[in-house]
């Protein structure tokens, strides 16, 4: 093993030490530890260099050192694997997501799973509507004069609005205004949906234009209030279990009360399956730089709708996370597609 290697395996000690003790490590305590194949004098000048190249600090005058935020990086650049999970673990994940009803419970029980398995705090982004497309649109005639309007993504997401009409309609023009609203925005993106919408009136005859408007209308309050896409939380509280990771913790429930913080750092996950992992200044909000991010994208049948994640302190297990994370945006993307 040449000195650049070895250099490598005593950080990647440091590293999971620190992780598991969140204790400053020794280099007394790294060769009774791990098989390094070195004396502690070597060790010590290992540990020298890393300190100089800023990828271990010491925190007081005690003789260890703790990884610093380039010093995690570097660790986790080099993992060559994350730790797989258990049988029981993805039997746990598969059981407890498939009984989910409908997209909101599919989302509240993933990021309550990747709360469960982590330890963190969980975070997963609804399905971007500029990605989602019309599957269906239902009209339903309640009573002579009243209708209801459900308009169904692809992604699972689904939006009812009452209509009141000015007078009665006749079973057969429901039938018609269902034909002509699917055959216009079926498999459309929702993003384009808005302007489809709006040219209908003028596109009918004149003796359904009024029906028309008032039905579009309700349609384009529905596509439009939903523009903004929405984060979900779990596992906030597992924030205590890591007092002594965060010089002040809030500032760091802050920043998760900005959905907008959320949301930027997930979509630059939401177009990919790869694992991304921010590690302190990189989550780029000044609440988080105490944490580190692990995110990545999933997909239903070969479309990218959104991101999961969790957040935690900057000593947290890595490739566990990872592991974790890529497992249940799997099972969140296997489960909209069949829906």
């Amino acid at each position: 093993m040449n000195v650049e290697d070895r250099k490598l395996e005593v950080l990647r000690a440091i590293v999971e030490d620190f992780i598991a003790t969140n204790e400053p490590v020794g280099s007394r305590a790294l060769a009774d530890r791990h098989s390094l194949g070195v004396s502690p004098a070597t060790i010590r000048n290992d540990m020298a260099a890393l300190e100089e190249e800023g990828l271990i600090a010491q925190p007081h005058t005690s003789a260890g050192r703790v990884p610093t935020d380039a010093g995690y990086r570097l660790f986790v650049d080099r993992l060559t694997s994350i730790k797989p999970l258990s049988p029981a673990e993805r039997r746990a994940i598969q059981a407890f997501l498939d009984h989910a009803v409908d997209l909101d419970d599919v989302l509240h029980r993933a990021v309550r799973t990747l709360a469960q398995l982590t330890r963190n705090v969980a975070v997963v982004q609804y399905p971007s509507l500029s990605r989602s497309r019309v599957r269906h649109v239902e009209v339903v005639q309640l009573t002579a004069s009243r209708l209801m309007l459900v308009l169904i993504t692809d992604t699972g997401r689904v939006e009812q609005r009452v209509v009141e009409l000015p007078s009665p309609v006749a079973d057969d023009l429901v039938a018609e205004l269902r034909n002509m609203l699917n055959a216009r925005l079926r498999d459309r993106l929702l993003a384009d949906a808005p302007e489809i919408v709006s040219e209908l009136p003028a596109s009918v005859p004149a003796e359904l234009r009024g029906l028309v408007a008032t039905l579009t209308s309700v349609l384009l309050e529905a596509l439009l209030e939903k523009q903004s896409d929405r984060v979900l939380l779990g596992g906030t509280a597992n924030l205590t279990e890591h007092t002594l990771d965060f010089p002040a913790i809030r500032p760091v429930l802050e920043a998760l009360e900005e959905q907008v913080v959320l949301l930027r750092l997930l979509d630059k996950s939401s177009t990919s399956n790869q694992i991304v992992v921010r590690i302190g200044n990189e989550n780029e909000h000044e609440g988080l730089v105490a944490t580190s991010m692990v995110t990545t994208g999933y997909q239903a049948r070969g479309t990218a709708l959104g991101a999961v994640g969790v957040l935690g302190p900057r000593r947290m297990d890595y490739a566990h996370t990872m592991a974790r994370v890529a497992a249940v945006a799997r099972y969140v993307g296997d489960l909209l597609a069949e829906r």
